[in-house]
């Protein structure tokens, strides 16, 4: 791979973002010092061909996160089978002559941070959300054999409502996933909307934000005797499956 190549993240509101500090840290143990690693913050994503064909930067791959992963994929020359069937994108390999190929890599994150946790009695998933990653966790539950519903506060086919959740509903559904931003620094007195109090030690809550590392979500897990787990090992995973995509030949 040349030396002149830059990487970066597309998302918006992304100052706290995780992935700058990891892949920075990662090129300089690997001596990559001419490598670097950017925070592409835009309003909309009508932005995102002016940061590609800036001559400033010639890109080799690309990350996106919240809100971009479904409606980057209108700019894209091709993507991956799987992401197509998702719907979503989060990896962005640049060839070397100027194509754009989308990726996901969050439905292997997602799953190989899942997996350690799960026990015989998790069968069904409540997924809080139903924006890109919510797609993801919902394709990795399918490989995975394990029944879903998503929760939104607008009705449509396979959504619980939040208002609608009830007592029998969660005794049903033992693992519960956090895929909305909400609970994100700085707003890290909120939480999804559930009912709580009918949480116990069954159930799994897997909350995909890692900044705090533990979210009111979490925390309210916990203190009901769930086993709990943040979305940091997720990124790392993910962040590690888009490199190697990024230097296949």
């Amino acid at each position: 791979m040349n030396n002149r190549f830059k990487f970066g993240l597309i998302g918006k509101n992304i100052s706290y973002s995780f992935s700058p500090k990891y892949f920075t840290e990662k090129f300089s143990k690997m001596g990559l010092n001419d490598f670097k690693y950017f925070n592409f913050d835009i309003p909309e994503i009508e932005e995102f061909p002016f940061i590609l064909y800036h001559k400033e930067h010639e890109f080799k791959g690309l990350n996106v996160t919240i809100p971009y992963k479904e409606s980057i994929m209108r700019y894209l020359n091709e993507v991956d089978d799987e992401a197509k069937e998702i719907g979503a994108v989060n990896t962005i390999k640049i060839t070397d002559n100027n194509k754009l190929i989308g990726y996901n890599t969050d439905v292997y994150g997602f799953q190989k941070s899942i997996e350690p946790l799960l026990k015989l009695h998790h069968k069904k998933a409540l997924i809080l959300g139903t924006g890109g990653a919510s797609k993801a966790v919902g394709f990795a539950f399918k490989k995975m054999g394990i029944e879903f519903k998503f929760v939104s506060r607008k009705v449509s086919e396979n959504v619980f409502l939040y208002s609608l959740l009830t007592k029998e509903i969660l005794d049903e559904y033992t693992i519960i996933i956090n895929c909305s931003p909400v609970g994100t620094h700085p707003n890290v007195d909120e939480a999804p909307n559930i009912p709580y109090q009918f949480i116990n030690q069954k159930h799994l809550l897997f909350d995909l934000i890692y900044n705090p590392a533990e979210t009111k979500f979490l925390r309210e897990g916990k203190n009901r005797g769930a086993t709990i787990k943040n979305g940091y090992d997720m990124l790392e995973l993910q962040a590690e499956k888009s490199w190697e995509i990024w230097n296949l030949e």
